[in-house]
């Protein structure tokens, strides 16, 4: 299994980030992409990915709810940490509006400057979009040359099927286990199994049975087993083509 989104630099994990990294090993994670989302988080994250070559692979950019009216000092650190550090992907990133759309018009304008970056340098990109799908899917077409995958979707099937077609993977974390998460399943569903991705987004939506407490890569093996239940199919089979994709899209060791 790899763990395709996670924020083991996150303060939840201050006190055990070690042994949180072993347990991952323990259950068969073998890799972690470890996602930046802030100046301070990218850094941590290049950080912690020092101390676990070809485990931890460290991705960067800007989230969403970062965002304010300065937010083009933060896309010329990011190019700068970029240009000068060995990363996976530029993200995460993308559109927010759940709590506070303040900065709406700046989100969209970071997203387009990190999608044009994800161009220039050749990364795929981490996709955030909460309560934002339409604004996100119409900003994404108009860059071709983009790709990368949809982080922890939330979405509708239909609009899955759309990302897809624009070149985006489609990831799913603890909420398909949820028991009454019926448009994640359905997700899960319809997505063919070579654009498929997995992660924990740890330490948020820990999958059941952990809901509501700290979530970590070690929960991996309760998102596979679900989507192994809902594609009908074999968990090594499943487990074996998820990794594969994951490889694939970041260029993984």
């Amino acid at each position: 299994m790899i763990d395709s989104h996670c924020h083991l630099f996150d303060l939840a994990f201050i006190n055990d980030v070690y042994e949180t990294i072993d347990r991952a090993k323990e259950v068969n994670v073998r890799k972690i992409l470890l996602v930046g989302f802030s100046n301070s988080t990218n850094i941590a994250s290049l950080e912690l990915a020092k101390k676990y070559p070809s485990y931890l692979y460290p991705t960067c950019g800007v989230h969403p709810s970062e965002i304010t009216e300065n937010y083009l000092e933060d896309i010329l650190n990011l190019e700068k940490i970029i240009k000068n550090n060995k990363v996976y992907a530029i993200g995460e990133c993308g559109l927010d509006y759940h709590y506070d759309t303040l900065y709406k018009e700046e989100q969209k304008k970071a997203l387009e400057e990190q999608i044009k970056l994800s161009i220039k340098y050749d990364l795929p990109l981490v996709i955030h979009s909460r309560d934002a799908i339409s604004d996100t899917y119409n900003i994404l077409k108009k860059y071709p040359k983009a790709y990368g995958v949809m982080h922890c979707y939330s979405g509708s099937k239909e609009m899955a099927l759309e990302f897809l077609k624009l070149g985006f993977y489609i990831s799913l974390g603890g909420p398909v286990t949820f028991k009454n998460a019926r448009v994640p399943k359905e997700v899960a569903e319809v997505v063919p199994l070579d654009k498929l991705l997995i992660e924990t987004d740890s330490p948020y939506l820990a999958p059941t049975p952990f809901r509501g407490k700290r979530n970590e890569p070690s929960y991996l093996p309760y998102i596979l087993k679900e989507i192994s239940e809902i594609k009908k199919i074999e968990i090594d089979k499943l487990e074996e083509q998820l990794e594969n994709n994951t490889i694939k899209l970041f260029r993984l060791e």
